[in-house]
């Protein structure tokens, strides 16, 4: 699971897609790769070197085409035209679960103790069966994987254990999981429209609210939260993709050439990730906020139960393991 490329980006007139690769006079194949975030997305971007790396090393055979902003289509559109064989690449994560149930374990609160830890989950005998499942049930092929920015609990207040949270209203997005495992930390989580959170918080309609960095840096809500709580609760990756109908018209010498374009999209990914998450963590500091270190193994040992209780009896073997290690 790695992932990377190289190519020229070309503006199409409508500005929906970009379009990598190189001598376009020679290619033969033109994959076109679809999905949802924007241009200036670590995503974007990484799909975008995929595109140039895989077109250096077909020698302009192989394009991609990207489409950012899904221009191409939501998410599960793509998915379904991959099926279909009206897409090629995409990049996914938990929407998958809609077909392989395996893919649930993406994002599982507290699962994952660090970035290293995901890494070799995502990497090792647990990822191959997730992408087993995925390319039998989906018929899409994960051929790498993009960490996404942890989340982290925001507040008025320093929050290092879960008896520090006392009731504490926050808001959560309305799912069942995140709803269970905030009030098994003995916080009074509240679910809320994304759009409504800045103004609750300015007015103490709520006291806090969760989300990774990035988001915390774009909503300005440093503007109304004084500190950053490192619970670091929720990590989890995404797929760069391509549909296994697709794969499997490439000769051997093309599928060695898109995983190893994939690994260097990979690697690049995660440059550009970490980069980003140092990046907001000094502008939120320079702008008021206080990172606080929590006992990430008391919040966890809080929350598993609650987990536990909410994800399916497929999984639940697996988060136990990942749980005890």
């Amino acid at each position: 699971m790695r992932l990377i490329s190289k190519f020229t980006t070309l503006a199409a007139a409508s500005c929906l897609a970009i379009a990598a690769g190189t001598a376009a006079f020679s290619q033969d194949l033109t994959l076109k790769l679809g999905h949802l975030a924007n241009e200036d997305n670590a995503w974007h971007l990484a799909a975008v070197r995929f595109g140039e790396e895989l077109s250096t090393l077909t020698d302009g055979r192989i394009a991609v085409e990207v489409f950012p902003n899904e221009s191409l289509g939501k998410e599960i559109d793509l998915i379904n035209g991959m099926q279909l064989g009206t897409v090629d690449m995409t990049i996914t994560g938990e929407s998958l679960q809609n077909w392989a149930p395996l893919a649930a374990l993406l994002a599982v609160p507290y699962a994952y103790r660090s970035l290293e830890h995901m890494d070799e989950v995502a990497g090792g005998d647990v990822g191959d069966q997730i992408e087993a499942q995925i390319i039998e049930k989906a018929q899409v092929r994960p051929i790498a994987f993009f960490a996404r920015g942890p989340r982290n609990l925001t507040s008025q207040r320093p929050i290092e254990t879960p008896a520090d949270l006392n009731g504490m209203k926050m808001r959560v997005p309305n799912v069942p999981l995140f709803l269970d495992v905030w009030s098994a930390l003995g916080a009074s989580p509240t679910p809320m429209a994304f759009s409504e959170v800045f103004t609750s918080l300015q007015s103490g309609v709520i006291e806090g609210q969760e989300n990774p960095l990035a988001l915390i840096r774009s909503a300005n809500f440093n503007e109304v939260q004084g500190f950053v709580n490192q619970t670091e609760h929720v990590r989890s990756w995404i797929y760069l993709t391509i549909a296994e109908s697709t794969w499997g018209k490439l000769s051997e010498e093309d599928q060695a050439a898109v995983m190893k374009a994939a690994a260097a999209a990979q690697e690049y990914e995660r440059s550009l990730l970490l980069d980003s998450l140092a990046a907001d963590q000094t502008y939120l500091e320079e702008n008021g906020m206080t990172f606080v270190v929590v006992d990430g193994a008391a919040f966890q040992a809080a929350a598993r139960d609650a987990v536990l209780a909410n994800v399916s009896d497929e999984i639940k073997p697996i988060v136990e393991g990942l749980f005890a290690n």
